[in-house]
């Protein structure tokens, strides 16, 4: 007697993938979750900011554009910052991106971690940082993208 069962995958987490249109399709429509307490620049960095202490890292998206990254490249604590400057780069196997500051102020922390392990960022993103920072001027928070913006942001860059 034939069943219609279908025999369970050995990894039910992972869909089979037909073919890269499929693949494609299956990415478009997968929904990125931005934090809701961070800000977000137009670069592709986020910031969560509590006071005047704060968080600085590459997006999500950023990391999926950049693919597998390699180096980090950061600068050294007591830096000042100014907002929109570069203050380093990330780079990937296909490419090396400049990092923007966010917001202006004084860099307190780097994440050592990613001296000898960058690719933290390509499994977290989102809570992964780079820098923490005391800011200059809080009010260059509102010069940033919430949540929403952010999200729309990157969905009209990538054509959707």
């Amino acid at each position: 007697m034939e069943s219609s069962a279908v025999a369970p995958r050995e990894n039910p987490s992972f869909p089979p993938v037909v073919c890269a249109s499929c693949l494609l399709i299956a990415l478009e429509s997968k929904h990125m979750s931005y934090p809701a307490n961070y800000r977000y620049t137009k670069e592709h960095e986020w910031i969560d900011a509590s006071g005047t202490e704060a968080a600085v890292g590459i997006t999500d998206y950023a990391q999926q554009l950049l693919g597998d990254i390699v180096f980090v490249d950061l600068p050294k604590i007591g830096t000042e910052l100014t907002q929109k400057s570069s203050f380093g780069s990330v780079e990937s196997v296909k490419a090396v991106s400049d990092v923007y500051a966010p917001v202006s102020g004084t860099v307190t922390a780097i994440n050592e971690e990613l001296t000898t392990a960058p690719e933290k960022i390509n499994s977290d993103a989102n809570t992964t940082w780079l820098l923490k920072l005391t800011l200059k001027d809080t009010a260059e928070l509102d010069d940033l993208l919430d949540a929403a913006a952010y999200e729309a942001f990157v969905a009209e860059e990538a054509g959707h």
